[in-house]
């Protein structure tokens, strides 16, 4: 029994194994009603639930964090089936007041100058990895792709600029995207993946890697990086051919998620676990 309650709390299990099955299963079980998406989002809730439960009070930024990834994914749902051409400059422009407003307990602390450099820069990542994100919000080979470069590249450097828990939210959502894409590669075709599956992911691999600037050793130019991985993704590139687009975005994504995480480790070092 100890035995098990010590694997049930080690990081690995919360962040890599368990939401790597939790969305395995629920992508398989979701995708008659084409709801896979939702895996994603499950997958994160467990993660948080396993490192340290839902909480409000207080309403720290990282608790924001939580509640903007989780009302991302609530919102994503009847927008799933919305295809006006203003929805993703709306949600972009949405994206970015959020990050504001996660972060405003920080930057209220700086000065006027530094407030507004680091407000307008969060702003701006957060937007923009919401715009190119939603762009592939009919492409699900590419958006879970995206989602395990992003995930992977936000969690690690989060992990090894020290931010234990910033780097576990981030490596859920690599290993709910990981577990999409295996079952891509497994059956040779696309999950039914709509902005369900996308805008959570976008929101809080942006919000992580924001938060991670302010408050670990996560330097900006690390986010450069991982900003490009959204567009890459997008790339018109081996087109009707599953297996081999889901291997090509996922070696672009994750080569610019290593890029990030080598800027991280110059600046901060081996983390101190």
């Amino acid at each position: 029994m100890e035995y098990m309650q010590s694997w049930l709390e080690h990081p690995v299990f919360q962040a890599g194994i368990a939401p790597f099955l939790a969305a395995l299963l629920l992508a398989m079980l979701l995708s008659k009603p084409r709801l896979s998406g939702l895996a994603v989002v499950v997958a994160f809730a467990l993660t948080v639930q396993l490192v340290g439960g839902f909480a409000i009070d207080p309403l720290t930024s990282s608790r924001k964090l939580v509640i903007l990834t989780l009302g991302a994914a609530a919102l994503a749902i009847p927008l799933s089936f919305s295809k006006p051409k203003w929805l993703t400059a709306a949600l972009a422009l949405s994206a970015a007041t959020a990050a504001v407003w996660m972060a405003f307990s920080i930057l209220k602390q700086k000065e006027l100058q530094e407030m507004l450099l680091f407000g307008s820069s969060g702003a701006l990542y957060l937007g923009w990895l919401v715009y190119w994100g939603d762009r592939l919000h009919d492409m699900p080979i590419r958006s879970a792709s995206c989602g395990v470069g992003l995930g992977v590249g936000t969690g690690g450097a989060a992990l090894i600029g020290s931010s234990a828990l910033l780097g576990a939210y981030g490596l859920a959502l690599a290993a709910a995207a990981a577990a999409v894409v295996s079952l891509h590669l497994i059956h040779n075709r696309p999950l039914p993946l709509r902005r369900n599956f996308i805008l959570p992911l976008v929101v809080g691999a942006g919000l992580i890697g924001y938060l991670g600037s302010l408050t670990a050793q996560l330097p900006w130019y690390a986010l450069a990086c991982l900003a490009l991985i959204p567009p890459l993704c997008g790339l018109p590139l081996a087109d009707g051919k599953p297996r081999l687009q889901s291997v090509l975005f996922v070696t672009l994504s994750t080569a610019c998620a290593a890029g990030a995480i080598y800027l991280t480790w110059r600046i901060a070092g081996t983390p101190p676990y």
